[in-house]
Protein backbone atom coordinates (compact mmCIF):
# COMPACT_ATOMS: atom_id res chain seq x y z
CA UNK A 1 0.00 0.00 0.00
CA UNK A 2 1.62 3.35 -0.92
CA UNK A 3 -0.33 6.69 -0.02
CA UNK A 4 1.12 9.82 -1.26
CA UNK A 5 1.10 13.41 0.78
CA UNK A 6 0.78 16.14 -2.13
CA UNK A 7 2.05 19.73 -2.17
CA UNK A 8 2.54 20.56 1.91
CA UNK A 9 4.55 22.49 3.49
CA UNK A 10 7.04 19.81 5.30
CA UNK A 11 9.07 20.19 8.09
CA UNK A 12 13.12 19.93 7.11
CA UNK A 13 15.97 20.72 9.38
CA UNK A 14 14.53 22.84 11.10
CA UNK A 15 12.50 24.88 8.05
CA UNK A 16 9.74 23.96 5.84
CA UNK A 17 9.44 23.00 2.13
CA UNK A 18 6.87 22.51 -0.34
CA UNK A 19 6.55 19.24 -1.45
CA UNK A 20 5.28 15.63 -1.18
CA UNK A 21 5.69 12.87 1.00
CA UNK A 22 5.49 9.09 -0.41
CA UNK A 23 4.74 6.58 2.25
CA UNK A 24 5.52 2.86 1.65
CA UNK A 25 5.07 -0.27 3.37
CA UNK A 26 4.67 1.74 6.58
CA UNK A 27 7.93 4.00 5.98
CA UNK A 28 8.90 7.44 4.38
CA UNK A 29 10.10 6.27 0.64
CA UNK A 30 10.16 9.40 -0.53
CA UNK A 31 10.48 13.33 0.45
CA UNK A 32 10.58 16.31 -2.65
CA UNK A 33 8.51 17.50 -5.74
CA UNK A 34 7.62 13.43 -6.91
CA UNK A 35 6.23 12.84 -10.04
CA UNK A 36 4.24 9.64 -8.62
CA UNK A 37 1.48 7.85 -8.45
CA UNK A 38 0.69 5.85 -5.56
CA UNK A 39 -2.53 3.55 -4.55
CA UNK A 40 -3.82 6.63 -2.18
CA UNK A 41 -2.93 10.61 -2.77
CA UNK A 42 -3.93 12.97 -0.49
CA UNK A 43 -3.61 16.93 -1.36
CA UNK A 44 -2.55 18.84 1.69
CA UNK A 45 -1.99 22.20 -0.02
CA UNK A 46 -1.48 24.95 2.61
CA UNK A 47 -1.29 21.91 5.53
CA UNK A 48 2.38 21.43 7.23
CA UNK A 49 3.27 17.99 7.50
CA UNK A 50 5.40 17.59 10.42
CA UNK A 51 6.93 14.38 12.47
CA UNK A 52 4.50 13.01 15.02
CA UNK A 53 4.15 15.14 17.91
CA UNK A 54 6.07 13.14 20.80
CA UNK A 55 4.78 13.76 24.39
CA UNK A 56 6.79 12.07 27.47
CA UNK A 57 4.22 12.85 30.02
CA UNK A 58 0.50 11.16 29.85
CA UNK A 59 -1.58 9.06 31.99
CA UNK A 60 -3.92 6.35 30.84
CA UNK A 61 -5.05 5.48 33.76
CA UNK A 62 -5.49 1.68 32.46
CA UNK A 63 -5.61 -0.22 34.67
CA UNK A 64 -7.59 0.15 37.31
CA UNK A 65 -8.56 3.83 36.62
CA UNK A 66 -10.08 3.03 33.36
CA UNK A 67 -13.50 5.29 33.65
CA UNK A 68 -11.12 8.11 33.61
CA UNK A 69 -9.25 6.80 30.78
CA UNK A 70 -7.28 4.04 28.91
CA UNK A 71 -5.21 3.09 26.76
CA UNK A 72 -7.62 2.76 23.96
CA UNK A 73 -9.16 6.56 24.32
CA UNK A 74 -6.35 7.92 25.44
CA UNK A 75 -4.03 7.24 22.46
CA UNK A 76 -7.01 7.78 20.08
CA UNK A 77 -7.31 11.19 21.85
CA UNK A 78 -3.32 11.54 21.55
CA UNK A 79 -4.23 10.53 17.37
CA UNK A 80 -6.17 13.88 17.42
CA UNK A 81 -4.21 16.11 18.51
CA UNK A 82 -1.66 14.79 16.18
CA UNK A 83 0.90 12.68 18.89
CA UNK A 84 2.22 9.64 17.21
CA UNK A 85 4.51 8.55 20.33
CA UNK A 86 3.82 9.09 24.14
CA UNK A 87 5.22 8.20 27.51
CA UNK A 88 2.83 6.63 29.98
CA UNK A 89 2.93 7.00 33.69
CA UNK A 90 2.91 4.21 36.11
CA UNK A 91 0.33 5.88 38.79
CA UNK A 92 -2.36 3.21 37.81
CA UNK A 93 -3.76 0.39 39.85
CA UNK A 94 -1.74 -1.54 40.57
CA UNK A 95 1.57 -0.02 40.49
CA UNK A 96 3.93 -1.83 37.49
CA UNK A 97 6.52 -2.17 40.65
CA UNK A 98 7.65 -5.83 38.72
CA UNK A 99 9.15 -6.84 35.60
CA UNK A 100 5.62 -8.85 35.05
CA UNK A 101 3.41 -6.12 35.88
CA UNK A 102 5.86 -4.32 33.37
CA UNK A 103 5.43 -6.70 30.71
CA UNK A 104 1.80 -6.70 30.68
CA UNK A 105 1.37 -3.42 30.40
CA UNK A 106 3.70 -3.29 27.59
CA UNK A 107 1.75 -5.65 25.71
CA UNK A 108 -1.84 -3.65 26.43
CA UNK A 109 -0.44 -1.09 25.31
CA UNK A 110 0.65 -2.47 21.73
CA UNK A 111 -2.37 -4.19 21.84
CA UNK A 112 -4.88 -1.41 21.93
CA UNK A 113 -2.83 1.59 21.59
CA UNK A 114 -3.70 3.53 18.62
CA UNK A 115 0.00 5.42 18.61
CA UNK A 116 3.42 3.93 19.72
CA UNK A 117 3.00 3.84 23.79
CA UNK A 118 6.27 3.83 25.87
CA UNK A 119 5.99 2.56 29.48
CA UNK A 120 7.54 4.60 32.36
CA UNK A 121 8.66 1.96 35.76
CA UNK A 122 8.03 3.91 39.01
CA UNK A 123 11.26 5.39 40.77
CA UNK A 124 9.40 3.37 44.10
CA UNK A 125 6.99 0.52 44.36
CA UNK A 126 4.49 2.16 45.30
CA UNK A 127 4.97 5.73 44.54
CA UNK A 128 4.54 7.17 48.24
CA UNK A 129 7.40 4.34 49.60
CA UNK A 130 10.92 4.84 50.60
CA UNK A 131 11.33 1.21 48.70
CA UNK A 132 13.31 0.71 45.10
CA UNK A 133 12.47 -0.99 42.49
CA UNK A 134 14.51 -3.58 40.55
CA UNK A 135 15.91 -0.88 37.77
CA UNK A 136 17.91 -3.00 35.71
CA UNK A 137 15.43 -5.55 35.22
CA UNK A 138 12.84 -2.68 34.05
CA UNK A 139 15.39 -1.34 31.77
CA UNK A 140 16.04 -4.98 30.01
CA UNK A 141 12.30 -4.82 29.29
CA UNK A 142 13.06 -1.71 27.38
CA UNK A 143 10.95 1.12 29.85
CA UNK A 144 11.34 4.72 28.99
CA UNK A 145 11.99 5.74 32.52
CA UNK A 146 11.32 5.80 35.81
CA UNK A 147 8.69 8.52 37.74
CA UNK A 148 6.25 8.33 40.60
CA UNK A 149 4.37 11.31 38.10
CA UNK A 150 1.61 12.31 40.76
CA UNK A 151 3.94 12.29 43.82
CA UNK A 152 7.46 13.60 44.87
CA UNK A 153 9.63 11.81 46.62
CA UNK A 154 10.11 12.78 49.75
CA UNK A 155 13.12 11.44 51.63
CA UNK A 156 16.04 12.55 50.56
CA UNK A 157 18.23 9.61 51.04
CA UNK A 158 15.24 7.69 49.25
CA UNK A 159 15.86 10.19 46.22
CA UNK A 160 20.06 9.72 46.33
CA UNK A 161 19.83 5.65 46.63
CA UNK A 162 17.20 6.07 43.45
CA UNK A 163 19.60 8.69 41.37
CA UNK A 164 21.64 6.04 42.22
CA UNK A 165 20.27 2.65 40.64
CA UNK A 166 18.73 4.74 37.50
CA UNK A 167 21.71 6.17 36.83
CA UNK A 168 23.58 2.75 36.26
CA UNK A 169 21.33 2.13 33.59
CA UNK A 170 21.09 5.36 32.03
CA UNK A 171 17.53 6.26 31.51
CA UNK A 172 16.09 9.25 32.48
CA UNK A 173 14.39 9.91 36.21
CA UNK A 174 12.06 11.80 35.80
CA UNK A 175 10.34 13.68 38.94
CA UNK A 176 7.44 15.29 40.14
CA UNK A 177 8.60 18.03 42.03
CA UNK A 178 6.89 18.54 44.97
CA UNK A 179 7.05 18.69 49.20
CA UNK A 180 4.38 17.47 50.27
CA UNK A 181 5.01 19.27 53.69
CA UNK A 182 4.46 22.97 52.24
CA UNK A 183 0.98 22.19 49.73
CA UNK A 184 -1.24 22.86 52.72
CA UNK A 185 -4.19 21.08 51.63
CA UNK A 186 -3.69 23.72 48.96
CA UNK A 187 -5.93 23.76 46.02
CA UNK A 188 -4.64 26.82 43.80
CA UNK A 189 -1.26 28.67 43.55
CA UNK A 190 -1.17 30.50 47.01
CA UNK A 191 -1.94 34.42 46.77
CA UNK A 192 -3.68 37.63 46.53
CA UNK A 193 -6.09 35.43 43.78
CA UNK A 194 -6.49 32.36 46.10
CA UNK A 195 -7.58 35.01 49.08
CA UNK A 196 -10.35 36.68 46.88
CA UNK A 197 -11.40 33.21 46.54
CA UNK A 198 -11.58 32.12 49.63
CA UNK A 199 -9.15 29.29 48.66
CA UNK A 200 -6.13 27.46 50.23
CA UNK A 201 -3.15 27.80 48.49
CA UNK A 202 0.06 25.98 47.45
CA UNK A 203 3.03 27.95 47.24
CA UNK A 204 6.05 28.07 44.89
CA UNK A 205 8.24 26.95 47.37
CA UNK A 206 6.51 23.74 47.28
CA UNK A 207 8.00 22.65 44.34
CA UNK A 208 11.19 24.91 44.06
CA UNK A 209 12.14 23.89 47.81
CA UNK A 210 12.19 19.88 46.71
CA UNK A 211 14.19 20.92 43.24
CA UNK A 212 16.75 22.74 44.83
CA UNK A 213 17.41 19.15 47.09
CA UNK A 214 17.31 17.39 44.05
CA UNK A 215 20.01 19.39 41.58
CA UNK A 216 22.70 18.65 44.21
CA UNK A 217 22.34 14.53 44.51
CA UNK A 218 21.63 14.85 40.61
CA UNK A 219 25.40 16.40 40.52
CA UNK A 220 26.65 14.02 43.23
CA UNK A 221 25.02 11.28 41.24
CA UNK A 222 25.15 12.16 37.72
CA UNK A 223 21.85 10.30 36.73
CA UNK A 224 19.50 12.38 33.72
CA UNK A 225 17.40 14.56 36.10
CA UNK A 226 14.39 15.23 34.42
CA UNK A 227 11.97 17.62 35.84
CA UNK A 228 8.32 17.14 35.18
CA UNK A 229 5.47 20.43 34.58
CA UNK A 230 7.94 22.85 35.34
CA UNK A 231 5.97 26.09 36.73
CA UNK A 232 8.03 28.88 38.84
CA UNK A 233 9.91 31.17 38.11
CA UNK A 234 12.07 30.39 40.73
CA UNK A 235 12.57 26.55 39.51
CA UNK A 236 13.48 27.99 35.78
CA UNK A 237 16.27 29.97 37.43
CA UNK A 238 17.69 27.09 39.01
CA UNK A 239 17.42 24.86 36.36
CA UNK A 240 19.39 27.52 34.15
CA UNK A 241 22.28 27.64 36.54
CA UNK A 242 22.46 23.75 36.99
CA UNK A 243 22.54 23.75 33.03
CA UNK A 244 25.67 25.95 33.40
CA UNK A 245 27.47 23.76 36.16
CA UNK A 246 27.20 21.14 34.00
CA UNK A 247 24.65 19.11 35.57
CA UNK A 248 22.43 16.43 33.74
CA UNK A 249 18.75 18.30 33.80
CA UNK A 250 16.22 18.30 31.37
CA UNK A 251 12.84 19.49 31.89
CA UNK A 252 9.47 19.92 30.26
CA UNK A 253 6.47 22.55 30.63
CA UNK A 254 3.12 22.01 30.45
CA UNK A 255 1.02 23.76 27.79
CA UNK A 256 -1.27 24.94 30.66
CA UNK A 257 1.23 26.84 31.80
CA UNK A 258 2.55 28.62 29.55
CA UNK A 259 -0.43 29.90 28.66
CA UNK A 260 -2.62 30.25 31.46
CA UNK A 261 -2.31 32.09 35.06
CA UNK A 262 -4.23 32.03 38.37
CA UNK A 263 -5.61 35.96 37.60
CA UNK A 264 -7.29 33.93 35.00
CA UNK A 265 -8.99 32.09 37.43
CA UNK A 266 -12.31 34.07 37.73
CA UNK A 267 -14.44 31.85 40.03
CA UNK A 268 -14.40 28.12 41.96
CA UNK A 269 -13.82 26.18 38.95
CA UNK A 270 -12.55 22.90 39.08
CA UNK A 271 -11.18 23.00 35.39
CA UNK A 272 -8.88 25.57 36.37
CA UNK A 273 -7.13 22.84 39.38
CA UNK A 274 -4.14 20.96 38.31
CA UNK A 275 -0.62 20.07 39.79
CA UNK A 276 1.22 22.05 39.97
CA UNK A 277 -0.88 24.97 40.30
CA UNK A 278 -1.46 27.58 37.53
CA UNK A 279 1.14 30.22 38.73
CA UNK A 280 1.35 33.95 38.47
CA UNK A 281 1.79 36.00 35.11
CA UNK A 282 5.03 36.60 35.81
CA UNK A 283 5.66 32.59 36.31
CA UNK A 284 4.38 32.04 33.25
CA UNK A 285 6.40 34.61 31.45
CA UNK A 286 9.35 33.11 32.72
CA UNK A 287 8.29 29.33 31.62
CA UNK A 288 8.45 31.23 28.14
CA UNK A 289 11.59 33.14 28.54
CA UNK A 290 13.05 29.33 29.47
CA UNK A 291 12.06 27.91 26.34
CA UNK A 292 13.21 30.37 24.06
CA UNK A 293 16.79 30.31 25.58
CA UNK A 294 17.10 26.83 26.06
CA UNK A 295 16.53 26.02 29.69
CA UNK A 296 13.21 24.39 29.33
CA UNK A 297 14.41 21.84 26.47
CA UNK A 298 10.58 20.50 25.61
CA UNK A 299 6.42 20.86 26.49
CA UNK A 300 4.77 17.74 27.43
CA UNK A 301 0.91 17.66 28.01
CA UNK A 302 0.55 16.12 31.52
CA UNK A 303 -2.15 14.64 29.91
CA UNK A 304 -4.47 14.28 33.31
CA UNK A 305 -8.25 13.06 32.33
CA UNK A 306 -10.71 12.66 34.82
CA UNK A 307 -14.73 11.75 34.82
CA UNK A 308 -16.96 14.56 34.56
CA UNK A 309 -18.07 14.12 38.17
CA UNK A 310 -14.86 14.57 39.43
CA UNK A 311 -14.59 18.39 38.14
CA UNK A 312 -18.45 19.53 37.69
CA UNK A 313 -18.31 21.27 41.36
CA UNK A 314 -15.71 23.54 42.74
CA UNK A 315 -12.04 22.75 43.38
CA UNK A 316 -12.25 21.77 47.03
CA UNK A 317 -12.68 17.60 47.05
CA UNK A 318 -12.16 17.94 43.20
CA UNK A 319 -9.40 16.04 41.12
CA UNK A 320 -6.14 17.75 40.07
CA UNK A 321 -5.92 17.68 36.46
CA UNK A 322 -6.10 18.68 33.37
CA UNK A 323 -6.77 16.63 29.69
CA UNK A 324 -4.17 18.22 26.79
CA UNK A 325 -3.52 15.35 24.66
CA UNK A 326 -6.12 17.16 21.89
CA UNK A 327 -5.42 20.72 22.47
CA UNK A 328 -2.29 21.07 22.92
CA UNK A 329 -0.90 21.89 19.70
CA UNK A 330 -3.59 24.54 18.77
CA UNK A 331 -3.87 25.95 21.71
CA UNK A 332 0.11 26.52 21.43
CA UNK A 333 0.17 27.57 18.25
CA UNK A 334 -2.58 30.16 18.73
CA UNK A 335 -1.40 31.92 22.09
CA UNK A 336 2.28 31.53 20.83
CA UNK A 337 3.16 31.14 17.48
CA UNK A 338 0.61 33.73 16.22
CA UNK A 339 1.43 36.52 18.49
CA UNK A 340 4.68 36.41 17.40
CA UNK A 341 5.93 35.12 21.27
CA UNK A 342 7.95 32.35 19.45
CA UNK A 343 8.11 30.59 15.71
CA UNK A 344 6.33 28.11 14.31
CA UNK A 345 10.15 25.93 13.76
CA UNK A 346 10.77 26.67 17.67
CA UNK A 347 7.23 25.08 18.76
CA UNK A 348 7.34 21.66 16.00
CA UNK A 349 10.86 20.99 17.97
CA UNK A 350 9.83 21.63 21.42
CA UNK A 351 7.21 18.72 20.36
CA UNK A 352 8.91 16.17 18.67
CA UNK A 353 13.06 16.82 18.14
CA UNK A 354 13.93 17.73 21.52
CA UNK A 355 11.56 14.80 23.50
CA UNK A 356 12.74 12.15 21.26
CA UNK A 357 16.31 13.25 21.59
CA UNK A 358 16.32 13.86 24.96
CA UNK A 359 14.60 10.44 26.11
CA UNK A 360 16.11 8.60 23.29
CA UNK A 361 13.27 7.67 21.04
CA UNK A 362 15.55 6.93 17.93
CA UNK A 363 11.97 5.89 15.68
CA UNK A 364 10.30 9.60 16.56
CA UNK A 365 10.78 13.09 16.03
CA UNK A 366 12.20 13.35 12.55
CA UNK A 367 10.80 12.94 9.05
CA UNK A 368 13.46 11.36 7.01
CA UNK A 369 13.78 8.97 4.10
CA UNK A 370 13.63 5.50 5.86
CA UNK A 371 12.44 6.21 9.29
CA UNK A 372 8.53 4.81 10.33
CA UNK A 373 5.83 7.30 8.44
CA UNK A 374 4.73 8.69 11.79
CA UNK A 375 3.23 11.91 10.48
CA UNK A 376 1.06 14.83 11.71
CA UNK A 377 -0.50 17.39 9.31
CA UNK A 378 -2.07 20.66 10.69
CA UNK A 379 -4.26 23.32 9.26
CA UNK A 380 -3.33 26.87 10.50
CA UNK A 381 -5.30 29.00 8.62
CA UNK A 382 -8.95 27.87 9.46
CA UNK A 383 -10.17 28.77 13.10
CA UNK A 384 -12.62 26.41 15.33
CA UNK A 385 -13.42 25.67 18.39
CA UNK A 386 -13.90 22.01 20.31
CA UNK A 387 -16.77 21.16 21.55
CA UNK A 388 -17.29 19.12 24.45
CA UNK A 389 -18.62 15.70 21.64
CA UNK A 390 -15.61 16.89 19.89
CA UNK A 391 -12.97 14.88 22.57
CA UNK A 392 -12.01 11.19 21.84
CA UNK A 393 -10.45 10.93 25.28
CA UNK A 394 -12.60 9.89 28.30
CA UNK A 395 -12.30 13.43 29.74
CA UNK A 396 -13.12 16.86 29.10
CA UNK A 397 -11.59 18.87 31.53
CA UNK A 398 -10.12 21.63 29.89
CA UNK A 399 -10.70 25.20 29.96
CA UNK A 400 -10.35 25.32 26.13
CA UNK A 401 -13.46 23.83 25.49
CA UNK A 402 -15.04 26.56 23.28
CA UNK A 403 -12.19 28.63 22.81
CA UNK A 404 -11.23 29.93 18.95
CA UNK A 405 -8.28 27.96 18.35
CA UNK A 406 -5.53 27.63 15.22
CA UNK A 407 -3.85 24.20 14.14
CA UNK A 408 -6.15 21.83 13.97
CA UNK A 409 -5.36 18.42 13.29
CA UNK A 410 -6.29 17.33 9.07
CA UNK A 411 -4.64 13.50 9.64
CA UNK A 412 -2.24 11.65 12.14
CA UNK A 413 -0.34 8.74 10.20
CA UNK A 414 1.10 5.87 12.90
CA UNK A 415 3.56 3.26 10.67
CA UNK A 416 2.43 4.78 7.37
CA UNK A 417 -1.49 4.26 8.34
CA UNK A 418 -4.29 6.73 8.84
CA UNK A 419 -5.63 6.74 12.62
CA UNK A 420 -6.97 10.07 12.62
CA UNK A 421 -8.33 12.17 9.74
CA UNK A 422 -10.51 15.55 9.80
CA UNK A 423 -14.05 14.85 8.91
CA UNK A 424 -14.13 17.52 6.29
CA UNK A 425 -12.53 20.50 4.89
CA UNK A 426 -13.05 23.65 6.54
Amino acid sequence: MQLLLKNGQVYQNNSFIKADVLIEDQKIKAIGKLNYSADQEIDVTGKIVVPGLVDVHVHYRDPGLTYKEDVHTGTMAAAHGGFTTTCAMANVDPVPNTPELIHQMMAHNRQIGVVHVYQYAPITADLTSDQLIDYQAMQQLGVCGFSNDGHGVQHGGTMYKAMQGIQAVNLPLAEHVEDDSLKFNGVMNEGANAEKLGLAGIPGECESSQLARDLVLAAKTGVHYHVCHVSTKESVEMIRIAKSMGINVTCEAAPHHLLLNDGMITTDDAYYKMNPPLRTAEDQEALIEGLLDGTIDMIATDHAPHADDEKLHGMVGAAFGITGSETAFSSLYTHLVKPGKCSLEQLIDWLTVQPAKLFNLTRAGMLRIGDAADIAVFDLDHPFKFSEADYLSKGRNTPFTGRELYGQTVMTIVDGEIKYQREKEL
